[in-house]
């Protein structure tokens, strides 16, 4: 049987947000007592035996129709609460999954937003963090940032995040991991190019945003040509985008890898030939027709290039750009790459390739962090 008649449950709703706002600037020694009522409270209204449950399951989402934005608050709140300790991070999981079911069980009479757009369009007032989004008769947890990002307002929907500052954080499957003084970075583990792909869980997007920082490691090249001869002709086989062209990352959309944006590993600072930044003052090497001006490049090193991972500039990030590179940071956006197809949307799946035409072990661009929302 309910413990709780279904006409008080928008008061119950209200005194969990009204406790979530009063506990997250109070002590947490008296969270867990909190949590625990209010995860009594949840298992006795939802999950505890009741006849002819499906009659009523249509009573439960009328009767939580105004409640959806409340939900919203509790799953927003307890999200940002899981790390504040860990004596109640278990607590706090659980009462986050139960709100996320508590919406799930509303999807049939009031749908869950499908992107963060369309729920900072429902609730103005939503807060960055993690949310419960719809697709395909399908829930998932996303984080949404709903702050302005790259000139546009917020609902940006995140599809991808590496933080290697993160102790607890492992390299993506197939990268190879660096470390040297405190700085942890993942690369290559063979010649060519590592790839991860982001899935857009079917979201229909118009733009992209995003940002990657990483570092130089041995002599990269950035795109200088790499030539193959036959009889009276030679051929630059660094001119696809399926191939290695870059000695630093590219991002591609869709099977097809229609180019992003690329950020290159110049190979250093005050260089002005074709292995350097082509941003560099100086240096005439040709920028490929499908990278156009879509792209960022920075070195680590100065002088010559020597086999080590130049933790001391860390790369993409718009800082630390003397000498011949001083342009490559005096550009729009840095350190944010957007992209923005106007009245063109698509669903494809994002993709990240650190490549390089040489062994890694003389020369690679590992990333340490990136992060890349579309909307």
């Amino acid at each position: 049987m309910l413990r709780k008649s279904l006409p008080e449950f928008d008061e119950w709703a209200n005194e969990i947000v009204s406790e979530v706002n009063s506990n997250v600037t109070q002590a947490l020694p008296n969270f867990t007592e909190w949590a625990d009522g209010i995860a009594q409270s949840t298992y006795q209204l939802l999950f505890q035996s009741y006849p002819n449950f499906t009659e009523q399951s249509e009573k439960i989402q009328h009767t939580t129709k105004d409640s959806v934005q409340k939900l919203v608050s509790i799953v927003n709140a307890l999200s940002n609460l899981q790390d504040t300790s860990t004596s109640t991070a278990g607590v706090v999981d659980e009462l986050l999954l139960i709100a996320q079911e508590l919406l799930a069980l509303h999807n049939e009479s009031t749908p869950l937003p499908i992107s963060c757009q369309e729920l900072k369009s429902q609730f103005p007032s939503s807060l960055s963090g993690y949310y419960v989004l719809a697709t395909d008769n399908e829930t998932y947890t996303a984080y949404c940032n709903m702050e302005q990002l790259c000139g546009s307002g917020g609902g940006w929907t995140r599809l991808a995040y590496l933080n290697m500052n993160d102790a607890a954080e492992d390299c993506p499957s197939g990268f190879r991991l660096y470390q040297s003084g405190g700085v942890r970075a993942c690369g290559r583990p063979n010649s060519g190019c590592v790839s991860i792909i982001f899935p857009s869980q079917n979201l229909s997007y118009s733009q992209i945003c995003g940002r990657v920082k990483g570092y130089q490691y041995g002599s990269t090249d950035a795109i200088k040509p790499s030539y193959i001869y036959s009889y009276w002709h030679r051929y630059n086989i660094r001119n696809n985008i399926d191939t290695y062209y870059v000695d630093g990352v590219s991002i591609t959309r869709g099977s097809y890898r229609e180019h992003v944006w690329t950020l290159m590993s110049g190979y250093a600072e005050d260089s002005t030939v074709t292995h350097a930044c082509p941003c560099n003052t100086g240096n005439s090497v040709s920028v490929l027709s499908f990278i156009g001006n879509n792209y960022f490049c920075e070195s680590g090193s100065y002088g010559y290039a020597s086999v080590t991972l130049y933790t001391n500039d860390t790369l993409w990030d718009g800082q630390d750009c003397f000498s011949n590179e001083a342009p490559c940071c005096n550009v729009p956006g840095i350190p944010w790459f957007h992209r923005d197809y106007g009245s063109a949307t698509t669903t494809d799946y994002i993709e990240l390739r650190v490549c390089g035409d040489e062994s890694p072990s003389n020369e690679d661009a590992p990333v340490s962090y990136y992060e890349i929302y579309v909307k």
